[in-house]
């Protein structure tokens, strides 16, 4: 990956989003890929995953929970589910359930299939699958459907002041 991602935004066939912008301004490398996929596919992160071309594995949603009443992030494979008992444990909290997706818009700026880690109206605790780390780079939604960020997992973290985390079931 190049130090800085730098390209012509007039041909793009989306502009920047705030993810794209959070990132710019952070000088963090990473690439961005488009794709489209019909958003009621039964299994939209594959199907994202198959249209960027790379594996499940290394496509990652962003989920928003609660905690205790306190919103988090979870980042988890697209394959794979959001342990809430295992969130609950690493947020020193007792009890975890996924917030509602108006919740999940109001909380993070984004529409559900378009949530970045990156760019988001409020900041909130970030727990990253330790799955990640098996990877050089991995997949995180640009901020819209249609865009992906790939970007190195230390970075993910780092960008969010977040923690590793075995939270995927």
């Amino acid at each position: 990956m190049s130090p800085r991602h730098r390209r012509s935004w007039n041909n793009d066939p989306v502009g920047k989003t705030r993810a794209i912008q959070a990132l710019e301004r952070a000088g963090v490398p990473f690439h961005v890929h488009y794709y489209h996929v019909d958003p009621t596919d039964g299994s939209y992160g594959r199907a994202v995953a198959a249209a960027v071309g790379v594996s499940g594995d290394r496509m990652f949603k962003t989920l928003i929970a609660s905690v205790d009443g306190r919103p988090m992030v979870g980042i988890v494979p697209v394959g794979r589910q959001l342990s809430l008992k295992a969130l609950a444990k690493v947020a020193a909290g007792k009890r975890a359930h996924m917030v509602d997706s108006k919740d999940a818009e109001r909380l993070t700026g984004y529409v559900v299939g378009g949530i970045s880690p990156f760019g988001r109206v409020r900041d909130l605790p970030v727990f990253v699958d330790e799955s990640a780390f098996e990877h050089e780079t991995v997949f995180v939604s640009g901020g819209q459907r249609g865009v992906q960020l790939e970007i190195d997992p230390d970075l993910l973290v780092a960008m969010n002041a977040g923690r590793k985390a075995p939270i995927a079931d």
